[in-house]
């Protein structure tokens, strides 16, 4: 399967747009298989360095996760004040925590202004980047998080370290 629709600038990345492994993550901060791969894929990222371009998109499996959304979206305000990596990490490593008063006490700690927050979340069009990302996962082939794709085609291997870095170096 292949990334619909291609990564562009409404994705939240990190790294050069030129680097040779260009790899997507679709996640749910309130999945427990997202939060055991999120320090895995910092550690990946870092000993790739410059040679990776990662890209976060939502993907809330909201039956099984009810604060997935909420969480989601939180992350989408925190990117309209700059502070989208800061609350994308946070939520993973307080993802037992994700109710609306943790939110808040999240984004104050990532230093945003909290009445701003609390507008934000309120916004249409940050529910709507959240529900656009997930249809994107459903037309890529997703059905589960968290599911990387890796240069545009789903990894279907292993994403323990171990396993992941050697065949994302191999692309180098």
């Amino acid at each position: 399967m292949s990334l619909k629709p291609a990564v562009s600038n409404k994705d939240h990345s990190s790294g050069s747009d030129d680097a040779p492994i260009q790899l997507v993550e679709y996640g749910d901060y309130q999945c427990p298989h997202c939060g055991h791969a999120h320090p895995i894929i910092k550690s990946i990222i870092k000993a790739l360095g410059k040679d990776v371009k990662f890209v976060f998109r939502n993907f809330p499996l909201q039956e099984a996760h009810p604060d997935a959304v909420p969480a989601a979206v939180s992350s989408e305000a925190a990117a309209l004040q700059g502070k989208y990596w800061e609350m994308h990490d946070t939520l993973f490593e307080h993802q037992a925590n994700l109710s609306a008063e943790h939110l808040f006490v999240y984004a104050d700690k990532t230093g945003m202004d909290v009445q701003q927050f609390a507008a934000d979340i309120q916004k249409d069009e940050l529910l709507n980047k959240v529900q656009a990302d997930f249809e994107s996962g459903i037309r890529s082939g997703v059905n589960g998080t968290p599911t990387f794709f890796v240069n545009g085609v789903k990894y279907n291997g292993s994403w323990e370290q171990a396993e992941f870095l050697p065949y994302l170096q191999k692309m180098i």
